[in-house]
């Protein structure tokens, strides 16, 4: 009986390794395909930009994609104990500062990571 415990054990963790490797392999085929002109990806990615640019030095509230979390984004930046705020923006990145009850944070996060950028709520 515990062989066949241990067999789906085995199983169980061979499928595991591979969605995991399936998952990293979704990840990048979405990025090359946003950075290659034509696919809605590049396009998603190339609005997402010029958004950001037109809030560079003022407070955003932003929504992570479910697989990119950050936790000092949910913990202070979109609540009203702290704000981010757009200081740089990049094609491929997003350069944020993070203003806790502790100090002030910059944090670098990848602009595919971001769902979506909006004005803070009053």
């Amino acid at each position: 009986m515990i062989y066949v415990a241990f067999v789906f054990a085995i199983f169980g963790f061979m499928a595991y390794l591979q969605i995991s490797s399936l998952k990293k392999r979704v990840d990048e085929l979405e990025r090359t395909l946003s950075k290659q002109e034509g696919t809605s990806y590049y396009n998603r990615r190339k609005s997402l930009s010029q958004i950001a640019r037109s809030y560079i030095g003022k407070p955003v509230t932003l929504t992570m994609k479910e697989d990119h979390m950050d936790s000092d984004i949910i913990s202070y930046g979109n609540t009203k104990r702290g704000s981010n705020t757009i200081v740089d923006v990049d094609e491929d990145w997003i350069l944020l500062r993070i203003k806790t009850p502790k100090g002030e944070k910059e944090k670098l996060i990848r602009l595919e990571s971001i769902q979506t950028i909006g004005d803070t709520q009053p």
